[in-house]
């Protein structure tokens, strides 16, 4: 009788992903812990520093859908109306729009849209193989069974740290961000989970290339984990490659985003230099 069931699934399954038009739906809750320690500034006032982290935890709870087929995704985060900061303040603003990323995995195709300060950029990356190594242990996410992968890659991540300090530490602040930058690039451990029972190559953002798809990632401070599948959905989505904005390389649009965030970064911390005492 056991025989006979999983011939029935294994079947079932053949038929599922040998249709032309099949496509499947997944849904994942995002989350990035925020390190602390970037925020224990005597010269930021208790107020103000609660209505920034406020935001940040805001931004740092994400929910993607990714909608795929046999060789291509799009991930695509869904919007949510921004809460107002405590007080009516005015939290460190950083206006980027939700992307969408674009996978194409037979063609190694990878394109991401995104608006920043309402210029539309088309974000092109290197593709390169993921290099996991695979794992023996297993566990269940939802009724999925997963296996375990890993690898290390360079940490590409790029994080808000908070106000500038007061003036007698900014020079030393900027000494410090000079001599981080001349350091190699920070490797980061990646652990993600993939199950069989779906035999995508694809998964959440930039992670791709196990033989299942990706039910759950943990890179650095970040973890992404899949709450909701959905195969063959009654509405299909078209799976097309963005094309509208201007076409920069992921390492330029990191560079440029580095640069805008520093901008913010000096405005915010200028305020306090330019408070009750300058106005007049």
């Amino acid at each position: 009788m056991k025989s006979i069931i999983t011939y029935l699934l294994v079947f079932s399954s053949i038929i599922t992903f040998g249709q032309k038009d099949f496509q499947g739906k997944a849904v994942y809750y995002s989350k990035t812990t925020i390190d602390m320690e970037r925020f224990n500034n005597g010269d930021i006032p208790e107020d103000r520093k609660k209505r920034i982290l406020e935001r940040i935890k805001s931004q740092s709870q994400k929910t993607f859908v990714l909608t795929f087929n046999k060789s291509s995704s799009l991930y695509k985060e869904e919007e949510k109306l921004e809460a107002p900061t405590s007080g009516g303040g005015r939290g460190p603003r950083f206006q980027m729009g939700a992307g969408t990323q674009y996978k194409n995995i037979p063609q190694k195709e990878f394109l991401e849209s995104r608006e920043v300060f309402s210029k539309k950029f088309l974000i092109t990356d290197e593709v390169t193989m993921p290099q996991w190594e695979m794992g023996v242990e297993t566990k269940k996410i939802g009724s999925y069974t997963c296996y375990k992968a890993t690898m290390i890659k360079e940490d590409n991540s790029i994080e808000f740290r908070g106000p500038r300090r007061g003036r007698g530490n900014q020079k030393k602040e900027e000494e410090k961000t000079k001599t981080e930058e001349k350091k190699a690039p920070k490797k980061i451990e990646v652990t993600a989970w993939y199950t069989l029972d779906i035999p995508v190559s694809n998964g959440p953002g930039e992670y791709w290339g196990l033989p299942g798809l990706i039910l759950e990632v943990s890179a650095g401070r970040t973890t992404v984990l899949c709450t909701e599948i959905i195969l063959n959905p009654k509405e299909k989505v078209n799976i097309e490659k963005p094309k509208k904005g201007s076409k920069i390389s992921r390492e330029k649009f990191n560079k440029m985003l580095k640069e805008k965030m520093e901008e913010m970064r000096e405005r915010f911390g200028g305020r306090r230099g330019n408070g009750a005492g300058g106005r007049r």
